[in-house]
């Protein structure tokens, strides 16, 4: 029995280049049949024999080398690190064709891969940016002595610094994200206190940009950040710093667009399941168009609002909703973008503590 692959297929290039042969000789005996019927010169048989002959094997050399060349050029711009350039002959139904689908196939997961890295680095740089601006706020209150370095305030600057260090930590699960081996320390906590210093610490950062920038044309501390729990002593079960992601990125999101003097609200109610979660974001900015709904959530997608700064406003990178998603889909909870007369609400719903019992 053949090995799989070794049966000649109808448009093989071994079935073209039987093919060139058997026409060649129908030419040639054709001419030679044609020279005896009307005492034609051999020697002029001959000539069209060979012509005839050598134009066919030019057509048929140009459909197997064309391909090959632009499999080259490709394959010269992917060692160059071009990955987006792919090969036009997919479609052929022979042995080029199927090369050029490995090599497409190659160039697309050497162009995720660049991707992937490109993204590492921005989520890392995103995530780190908070914490340090938080703690960097706190220092620079105590050396200006507008805060004195009591314990409350140390306490402060280290849940910043452990922060950044369970942050580091979390190079290597976003590294393993495409294998789904990324640990969730999922826990039960309050959720009042919990979602109370998110708000902190965003008003903090707030604070700390407004001082760096020197003119506050990119820092939002005028808009009014409100927390809305009920029951006030409800609970919650989901990873913690998994869940401070999404909070953070959506309140960071919400501020960006609102309106001067606007007001975001954080709203949490319990969920459906034992210890699940609903959260929103609400802001009062000019909202999300429906049709731009379905992309807000991918990476690098800055929208098409207008800011209510105007022109110049800092947009951000477009990873915090990205961020948002990943951390919610982790956890097998649902986020998405809800109907609101005013402005832009965000849902985000978490499943408690069923998914993550033995």
């Amino acid at each position: 029995m053949s090995p799989p692959g070794s049966r000649l297929r109808p448009f093989s290039i071994k079935a073209k280049l039987g093919a060139l042969v058997v026409i060649s000789v129908f030419i040639t005996t054709g001419l030679l049949i044609v020279a005896l019927r009307t005492r034609t010169e051999f020697r002029f048989i001959t000539v069209f024999s060979v012509i005839a002959t050598l134009l066919i094997t030019q057509f048929v050399a140009h459909g197997l080398t064309a391909p090959l060349d632009e499999m080259r050029a490709v394959a010269r711009s992917i060692s160059h690190g071009d990955y987006t350039r792919r090969v036009s002959g997919a479609g052929r139904r022979d042995e080029l064709g199927d090369l050029a689908q490995t090599i497409n196939r190659m160039a697309d997961d050497l162009e995720a891969v660049d991707r992937h890295r490109k993204e590492l680095v921005a989520n890392v740089s995103h995530e780190l940016r908070t914490p340090i601006a938080a703690l960097r706020a706190v220092l620079e209150n105590v050396v200006d002595g507008v805060s004195s370095a009591d314990p409350e305030t140390m306490r402060t600057a280290l849940k910043q610094t452990e922060r950044l260090g369970r942050l580091v930590e979390t190079l290597l699960d976003l590294s393993r994200l495409d294998n789904g081996v990324v640990p969730l320390k999922a826990r039960r906590f309050e959720v009042w206190p919990y979602l109370a210093g998110v708000l902190k610490e965003a008003n903090l950062a707030a604070q700390h940009r407004t001082l760096s920038s020197g003119s506050g044309n990119h820092a939002r501390t005028d808009v009014h950040l409100h927390l809305d729990v009920r029951p006030a002593e409800m609970t919650a079960y989901a990873d913690a710093e998994r869940l401070h992601q999404v909070v953070a990125n959506l309140i960071d999101n919400a501020v960006k667009h609102s309106p001067p003097h606007g007001r975001v609200t954080v709203l949490a109610r319990p969920g459906p399941l034992p210890e699940s979660l609903e959260l929103e974001v609400v802001d009062e900015g000019p909202g999300i168009p429906e049709a731009e709904r379905h992309r807000v959530f991918e990476r690098f997608n800055r929208g098409q609002a207008p800011s209510p700064h105007g022109p110049g406003s800092d947009g951000g990178t477009g990873l915090g909703l990205a961020i948002a998603r990943w951390a919610v889909d982790m956890h097998g909870g649902r986020i998405g973008v809800a109907e609101s007369v005013r402005g832009c609400r965000i849902q985000v719903t978490l499943p408690g503590a069923a998914p993550y019992r033995d």
